[in-house]
This record gives structure tokens, sequence and C-alpha cells, in this order.
């Protein structure tokens, strides 16, 4: 218990303040009886260990087996914290046993393994800046900086980086989106579309530039979303009142979610207008314009947020799933496979979005096309108005649960080269805008 812990600590001359000591309970109490018996204690020692050991790696910069005071300033640097030599050569003192000036691992994992750290921040930062991936669908959790980035204007530069990376794996995989929206539309039981035959229907209604329609304003739309995502999470994130460079998992879901709400909100009309260009015969509208008039001289101005509610509500799942998934995999990959470095390498962040997107896809697609049948009422013809409810009971009824689910495979099509190809213009706009890649 967390008296036996501070008696035990204080024989060893370890002095630990008695929230301390509760966060190395709760740490390692895997059985939640507010206690650790002698294996949580020994796996909550190794679990420590081995993330102290990344860190370590991660500041020895030389390579060499210990951390000088320069490594120390270097990397607090990194992190947005500037120290001077002497306030390192403070730090080191305090766990440098020998007088060298210098930390070996023995001296780091003495010091460092009866003390609780509950966000070790160089391995956080390796695994920063990966939901900028965009895969076309709406991501919900804004990417973190620290504040020498927000100083800098490092972050307008990621958030650049990855609006242009979006615009173009948008464009690439354009057909496929559209191909989505119509099978959401216009596919049943009667009219069993396929992959071959909407593309064949597409060209033949429109030529190849019909693949395109309705992606100039799913481009147009990334830079406003993008910046009032990160300007509400920042703004929310105060709310919070955390003083944590990195937000806990509920925290930032929670933070996330509430920005993406906002950020739909302010965009939405622009969803509804990229759902009727996706949709449009040819010559039906002259260009976004016309459209935008039509709909509001025609069905009004509550046009432009038909399927806000299911939009909203497919929010919560999306972001919860994505974000749960990504951590639970990235922790099973530091634990399982980071053994020298906490650096993951592209591959593993990659296929950790992908993994973590595709399931949030997947529980929040029903409700995606919901809102895409509600947007598009008025451009089927004869088609009723409905509510969100009316028309979850009218697909299980006509289409069965498998009707939820129409155009996944087109929208499952391009998640890899959706994500290949957003990783490779993101890492180059990086380098052309002076982003230091870490």
């Amino acid at each position: 218990c967390i008296h036996d812990l501070a008696v035990g600590l204080g024989r060893l001359g370890l002095h630990r303040t008695e929230l301390d000591l509760l966060k190395i309970v709760k740490a390692g109490d895997k059985d939640l009886d507010g206690q650790l018996d002698f294996e949580e204690f020994v796996h909550y020692l190794q679990d420590h260990e081995k993330k102290l050991r990344l860190v370590f790696k991660s500041l020895d910069k030389k390579n060499d087996g210990r951390i000088d005071a320069q490594e120390i300033v270097q990397s607090l640097r990194d992190l947005g914290v500037k120290i001077s030599e002497q306030q390192a050569e403070k730090i080191l003192k305090s766990m440098d046993k020998n007088g060298t000036m210098t930390i070996d691992w023995n001296e780091w994992r003495d010091y460092h393994l009866l003390h609780p750290v509950e966000n070790i921040p160089e391995i956080i930062l390796y695994w920063k800046h990966s939901t900028i991936f965009d895969v076309g669908e709406n991501l919900t959790v804004p990417d973190e900086f620290t504040v020498e980035e927000r100083q800098t204007g490092m972050w307008w530069r990621h958030l650049v980086a990855g609006g242009g990376a979006g615009a173009v794996s948008r464009t690439c995989t354009a057909p496929l989106d559209r191909l989505k929206v119509l099978m959401q539309v216009h596919a049943s039981r009667s009219n069993n579309m396929c992959i071959v035959g909407g593309f064949t229907q597409m060209i033949r209604e429109g030529g190849p530039r019909s693949l395109w329609r309705g992606n100039g304003i799913n481009v147009l739309k990334i830079a406003p979303e993008s910046a009032i995502k990160f300007m509400a999470y920042e703004q929310i994130k105060r709310f919070i009142g955390t003083d944590q460079e990195m937000l806990r998992i509920h925290e930032r879901l929670l933070a996330g979610s509430l920005a993406g709400a906002i950020a739909q909100s302010s965009i939405y009309p622009m969803e509804v207008l990229k759902t009727r260009m996706a949709l449009r015969k040819t010559g039906q509208y002259s260009g976004m314009l016309d459209c935008a008039k039509n709909i509001l001289s025609k069905e009004g101005m509550a046009a432009f947020y038909k399927g806000y509610i299911p939009n909203m509500l497919g929010i919560i799942p999306y972001a919860g799933i994505d974000l749960a998934v990504y951590e639970t995999l990235k922790n099973a990959w530091l634990q399982r496979y980071a053994v020298n470095s906490a650096d993951p390498g592209v591959f593993v962040l990659l296929a950790c979005g992908t993994i973590s997107s595709t399931c949030g896809q997947l529980a929040s697609y029903p409700l995606a096309l919901v809102r895409t049948r509600m947007q598009a009422q008025a451009s089927v013809e004869g088609a009723p108005e409905v509510t969100m409810r009316g028309l979850f009971k009218h697909i299980l009824k006509t289409e069965g649960a498998f009707g939820l689910y129409r155009g996944l495979a087109p929208n499952f099509m391009k998640v890899i080269p959706a994500v290949s190809i957003s990783y490779v213009v993101y890492e180059n706009l990086k380098m052309t805008l002076g982003v230091q890649s870490r």
C-alpha cells in the first residue's frame, strides 16, 4: 500500500510525495484493489524500466551510453523548453553518483525507477504529427504542438503541409469518393451498382472529367476546416484547464470531438454542396455558385444543413474509436518492439493511422450514409422528405443491415493510396516549408 511504499523508500533514502506514491500504485494495480502484490510490483518495475530505457536512448544523442549536460540542453530544446548549461548541470548533479558529471544507464534507472512518469514527452513527441494524414474523411482529433512550435510559427507550416497533402490525395482518389457517394444514394437491392458498373455509368454520362465532380469544393473546404479545428482545439484545451503539453486520452477525445463539431458546423454547407456537385448530371449546374443559388432559391437556407444531426453524431464514435485504437496500437508496438529507439518509423505510423481510421469509419459509416442521403434528398427525383430516424427504418426495412454499408468497398479502396500519397506530399511540402522532421 502507499504507507508501505513510503516507509520502504524512506529506508532507501528516496522520499516521494503521497501523490507520487498513489500514481505508482495506480499504474501497477491491475486488479484494482488499491494495493500492489508482488507480481504487480514486478510488472510495474519492468514496464517502467522499459520506458526509461527508451527515454535514455533518445537523450543519448552521441550513442556513447552516457548523458551529458549538452545532451540534456538539446533534448529539452527539442521539447520547446530552453535551459542553460548551468541548469542542465544541476539536473545532472541530482542523479550523478560518481561525480563524473555524466549519467550512465544505471544512475538514470536508479534515480527514476521508483518515480512515476505519466507522460514521457520524448516518446510522445515521436508520435506527434501523425494524425495529419488525410484519408478523405473528417479526422476529428487535431494535432498537438509544442510551445516552441507555436512561437516559431512551425504549427501553421505543419497545417499548410497537411492541407496540401490532403488536397493532392483527395484529388487522386476523387473518382472512388464520387463512386462512394453515388452508391450511398442510388444503390439498392433493385439497383445493385458495382464498382466497375459505377465507373462505366459515370464515364458514359459525362466523360472521364465527370469522375472528379464535387472534388473542387472538397479540396476548398480543407483549409477553413483545418484552421477552425486547430483554433477551437487550442481554446478548448485552455477551457479544460490543463497545464500539460500533452493531454490525457480522454481529454484529447473530448477536446478533439468538440473541435471537430465546431469546425464541421462552420463548413457544413460546403459538405452539402460537395454531395450535390458529386451527384449532378452533365449541364445541371454551371459551377459551385450556380449550385448554391439553385439550392437557396428552391429549398431555402435549411437545405444547407440537411443531414447535420447524423453528421454530428458520427463524430463521436469516429473520433473515439480512431483515437482509442491508435493509442492501443501505438502502446502495443512500444511494449513489444521498441528496444533501442522510441522512433517507430514511418510504416508503423502509417499502419497505426490506417487501421485506427478504418475502425473509426466502420463504426460511423451508417451515420455517414444517412447524412449523405439526407444531403442528396432534393437532387433525387421523387425522393420524399424523411427524417434521420425515418431513413434508418426505411433502409433496414427495404435493404436490410447491409444497406447501411452501401459504398463501403470504394471507401476502403481509397484508404491505402490516400494515406500513401498524403504522406509523400506531406514530407515534400514540409521540406519545402523548412519544417524539420524528427
